[in-house]
């Protein structure tokens, strides 16, 4: 865990604790539990927007980034913009903490192989997420 932005702290209480647990909870879901390690980076909307840009080649901050490390103990790392997901918590009237969970979980299924590029994907790893979201006590996101 990596505040690089010390706002997460006061926007989310309580954020790093919610994060780890997010996290873990994606891996037991995704039944990649065990002597695995990610990284997770609590960063603003500047320093996504840089990283989205070099690396996606999308001039604009997005919400949660991960980089897949491609290794077995350490699955990569994740990158959360703070301004974009309280911005999208409001915009969509959601928990700000639920929705911080929602997009650890999704960067964590990235980092062990789940992804979205055509709909069978999106649906296998969205079916995941609310069940691992719903295991944290948190509503069905979509």
């Amino acid at each position: 865990m990596v505040v690089l932005h010390p706002a997460w702290q006061r926007s989310v209480p309580g954020v790093e604790r919610l994060v780890r647990r997010a996290a873990r909870a994606a891996l037991t879901g995704a039944r990649r539990s065990g002597r695995r390690s990610l990284t997770i980076a609590l960063a603003d909307d500047r320093r996504v927007r840089a990283l989205n840009a070099r690396d996606r080649k999308k001039d604009k901050p997005t919400n949660v980034l991960s980089y897949p490390s491609g290794e077995r103990a350490f699955l990569g790392d994740i990158v959360l913009a703070r301004q974009t997901v309280l911005r999208e918590a409001r915009e969509q009237a959601k928990d700000p903490a639920h929705h911080v969970s929602h997009l650890v979980v999704h960067g964590t299924l990235h980092l062990v192989g789940y992804d979205h590029v055509d709909d069978s994907d999106a649906e296998r790893m969205e079916a995941l997420e609310r069940r691992v979201l719903a295991k944290l006590g948190i509503a069905d996101p979509y």
